[in-house]
């Protein structure tokens, strides 16, 4: 099956944190694709990338860059698809806010979805969320994995109700 999402990185230091989104994407079960793309140290890859991939069936696109940052945004003045930006917290950021602030702050005419710090998890439910609102089966999965979340809590308020909780601190 063809990808239908492409997750990039400005560098394979970056794969520990995107590997979420990879995950998210396996669990609804939506085919995707993975590479480095640098924007400053391979410009024309990233250009050709951004450019092709609708072409090459791709529908969305989830960036994660750390430190300046700029893939998302340059990816996504390049291709008319939605793209994700995953700021990264990364060896030479500024405790990540320069990546978080690089991603989101898009000029007029070039959004770029933002998720938080190090969030890679939520740009793959993000990028299913939108996959499935043209996907009556995906968006059903989608509600799965959300009602699977609901359960989850709902579960440790009953254990919080029936076993009670210490606040002591021996």
């Amino acid at each position: 099956m063809s990808p239908q999402v492409g997750i990039i990185m400005g560098s394979d230091s970056d794969l520990n944190v995107m590997q979420a989104a990879a995950d998210m994407l396996k669990t609804v079960g939506i085919p995707f694709e993975l590479t480095v793309v640098s924007a400053h140290r391979t410009p024309m890859r990233m250009v050709n990338y951004a450019t092709a991939a609708k072409e090459r069936g791709l529908k969305v696109i989830i960036a994660g860059a750390g430190g300046a940052a700029h893939l998302p945004g340059m990816v996504a003045s390049l291709t008319p698809l939605p793209v994700i930006g995953v700021p990264i917290k990364s060896s030479n950021s500024i405790d990540g806010w320069d990546s978080v602030l690089s991603i989101l702050q898009m000029p007029n005419g070039i959004p770029v979805a933002t998720v938080a710090l190090n969030a890679a998890k939520n740009a793959g439910i993000l990028a299913a969320s939108i996959l499935g609102a043209f996907d009556e089966t995906l968006g059903q999965r989608v509600a799965a994995y959300k009602q699977q979340l609901e359960t989850e809590v709902l579960n440790k308020v009953d254990k919080l109700k029936s076993e009670g909780w210490n606040n002591s601190f021996d």
